[in-house]
């Protein structure tokens, strides 16, 4: 595999008149995670169901693990898992036979199975209900069996459409822990989600798609620092501190109840050098101070006019 375990130029895609993809361009860097981002309607699950070779594109070059989606398509399917918005597991069957059946599906040696279901089942913390049918597991659990069955393949790319949508926060962070560790062996993630926080958290890339259009992609911190309103608030411990500091720091803004000021900043160090000499040279000491910047909430906000309250498949 090259550096690149995702690429695309041009995807093109419509129903009808209907222009859902118009021209995306990607490159995914091996063994990263990297978040598309979009609200409802933007073409996230065609983006997806493209690359992993469920809907063939209108038009565009697409390789997924270095094979053409198009004329390599079995090459593409053996090297990626997916694990939908929805769990794909059978409610009669217990965890462990869930397992199993993935095991005889794949090209898993039959002498290397058990051994590989027990791995997932502990990896998972499902070991102790593997017996149990799965009718009875939680979301949460149902949520990591189904990740566990995207692995028995060991997929070297996996696609997660919403892995954490309706988990609650325990089960979330350890699917997060769960997606650290499979990039840390170098495992590509393809994450959609409808959890800005998400994103921020476990994405070394993200793409934002609107209306069928590619509108921003950077790294989370380079996403934010696209919006103005960054800014540095001190805190002091006295009425006297606090009108000594907004003498002289004529552009900021005071908050009187809380002793605050909040001063316009780049974040950058330069800045900050720069502001806190200043300080000093009065004399003035900050019993704090903290960079506040943008979150992608403000960012999605910005570049889509959608609240994140929109942000879904």
């Amino acid at each position: 595999m090259t550096d690149s375990a995702i690429t695309a130029s041009g995807l093109r895609k419509a129903y009808q008149d209907k222009v859902v993809l118009d021209g995306i361009d990607l490159d995914v860097r091996a063994g990263t995670v990297f978040s598309l981002l979009g609200p409802n309607g933007a073409g996230k699950t065609t983006t997806v169901n493209v690359l992993t070779t469920l809907l063939r594109a209108d038009d565009g070059d697409v390789r997924v693990a270095g094979h053409d989606v198009v004329t390599e398509e079995k090459a593409v399917r053996k090297a990626i898992g997916v694990t939908g918005q929805f769990a794909a597991v059978d409610d009669l069957l217990t965890g462990q036979e869930n397992l199993q059946l993935m095991v005889d599906l794949s090209p898993v040696p039959v002498a290397d199975g058990e051994r590989r279901v027990a791995q997932l089942l502990e990896r998972f913390e499902l070991a102790e209900s593997a017996w149990q049918p799965v009718s009875t597991y939680s979301g949460g659990m149902r949520r990591k069996l189904d990740l566990a069955m995207t692995l028995v393949g060991d997929p070297r790319i996996i696609f997660l459409d919403e892995p954490t949508t309706g988990l609650d926060p325990r089960s979330r962070r350890t699917m997060w822990s769960i997606i650290r560790e499979l990039v840390g062996d170098g495992v590509t993630i393809f994450l959609t989600t409808q959890y800005l926080e998400e994103a921020d958290k476990l994405a070394d890339r993200i793409a934002v798609l609107d209306q069928g259009h590619l509108v921003a992609g950077g790294t989370p911190d380079e996403l934010k620092r696209q919006l103005p309103g960054t800014h540095v608030r001190l805190r002091f411990t006295t009425d006297a501190e606090l009108n000594a500091a907004a003498r002289i720091l004529a552009d900021a803004t005071r908050n009187d109840e809380a002793l605050t000021l909040r001063v316009p900043s780049d974040g950058g160090t330069a800045s900050l050098r720069a502001l806190l000499d200043r300080l000093d040279e009065y004399s003035i000491s900050a019993e704090e101070f903290s960079v506040q910047t943008p979150d992608l909430d403000d960012v999605f906000l910005a570049l889509t006019g959608h609240t994140t309250e929109a942000v879904s498949k």
